[in-house]
């Protein structure tokens, strides 16, 4: 028997979470199915057996990719980072021994700016670093200030005469210390390090040399902050293949550049696949890197690969910089625990002596001294 279908109406900001719930216990139900423009987004059987969301459910896409959540003992859904394009009709369908029963969700997100207001939704992982363009040059403005929930947090003038950041400037507070950067050519601000704590909206006002001229207002709002994996390191044995993910991205479109270590090496727009672009590149990753979708992958390791990886999604506005820390180490020798390093080769006073009675003359080639004395 279907039951009465009836609408609820839910409203949040950009950004926030929406929670759609059922009202009802899993373990009670056959089957608690959910969709979005007609496309199943989720399901979960009473059972269990069967738990899908976004783009694990068949007819699904990528427009909830990493942000859907499912409660095992409800079914009820949890939305997070939400957009203003996650607004409209979510339909609940509940199926049991007894029959069927709809429901219908009216969500509506509401954009962060008010009438008239310019800006741009910037969403972000925890540990992110963010970098705000201003895309003009400091030495042709009178002044840059930078203010955030109102409060200044860094200005420049256009002399340079000043600059602050954070607590350097009057009324600024602890919230960013030594995690505010200003680039003295353009004004541009970067926050470093990115936490809960940041989400908000961030203003940028530009005044003019000529004081007739009003100022200019942009506004950067981060909404949305998901929770990054711990900062760790990969680790691989030397030889194997590693695969670096930059995690989920809002914007498909927007650029992507790989570096190691400031070398570019692989860049990302849309379609388009570049890698080792750069002299320094061919010579360190020459035909190692593949990309993959929006991975990077480093096949056939050696030690001089370990370091520091990032990836920055740029817009036209901001850029948003990921790092991804990878550890090579020497794989183990199977034919034992002496093993030459690098490119060493054996010379003839070595050549034809038992791994296992290696003489002190030998080891002095192969090893410093101080080696020698411990292996003997």
């Amino acid at each position: 028997v279907s039951g009465p279908s009836d609408t609820d109406g839910v409203s949040v900001m950009e950004g926030d979470s929406v929670n759609l719930y059922t009202g009802v216990e899993t373990n009670q139900q056959e089957k608690i199915r959910w969709y979005f423009n007609h496309r199943r987004i989720a399901q979960i059987n009473g059972d269990l057996s069967f738990v899908c969301t976004d783009v694990q459910c068949e007819e699904a896409d990528e427009r909830f990719r990493d942000r859907l959540q499912l409660d095992h003992q409800t079914g009820s859904l949890t939305i997070v980072n939400t957009r203003t394009t996650d607004s409209g009709l979510y339909l609940l369908k509940i199926i049991s021994s007894s029959g069927f029963s709809d429901k219908i969700f009216n969500v509506t997100i509401h954009g962060v700016f008010g009438s008239g207001e310019d800006g741009v939704s910037v969403f972000v992982i925890e540990g992110d670093s963010v970098c705000f363009q201003t895309s003009v040059n400091t030495n042709q403005q009178g002044k840059i200030r930078w203010y955030f929930d109102d409060t200044r947090i860094a200005e420049i003038n256009g002399d340079l005469s000043k600059s602050c950041t954070d607590v350097q400037c009057k009324n600024g507070d602890e919230r960013f210390r030594d995690r505010l950067n200003l680039d003295h050519q353009t004004g541009s601000l970067t926050i470093t390090d990115i936490t809960n704590t940041d989400v908000g909206l961030y203003k940028l006002k530009i005044a003019s040399r000529n004081n007739n001229e009003s100022d200019k207002t942009f506004i950067f709002a981060i909404r949305g902050v998901s929770a990054g994996k711990p900062k760790e390191t990969m680790s691989v044995k030397e030889g194997e293949a590693v695969t670096l993910d930059p995690g989920e991205i809002k914007n498909p479109n927007n650029v992507m550049a790989w570096y190691f270590k400031e070398i570019p090496i692989a860049e990302i727009t849309g379609d388009r696949r570049k890698t080792c672009t750069d002299d320094r590149c061919k010579d360190r990753f020459r035909n190692r890197l593949e990309v993959k979708t929006r991975s990077l992958i480093l096949t056939n390791t050696t030690i001089g690969d370990s370091g520091n990886y990032t990836v920055q999604i740029s817009s036209s506005r901001f850029s948003i910089i990921r790092s991804i820390s990878v550890n090579v180490t020497t794989a183990p020798d199977p034919g034992g625990i002496w093993r030459p390093v690098g490119r060493l080769r054996m010379s003839s006073v070595c050549d034809g002596n038992d791994l296992l009675h290696l003489n002190k003359k030998c080891l002095s080639e192969l090893l410093p001294e101080s080696s020698v004395q411990r292996a003997l």
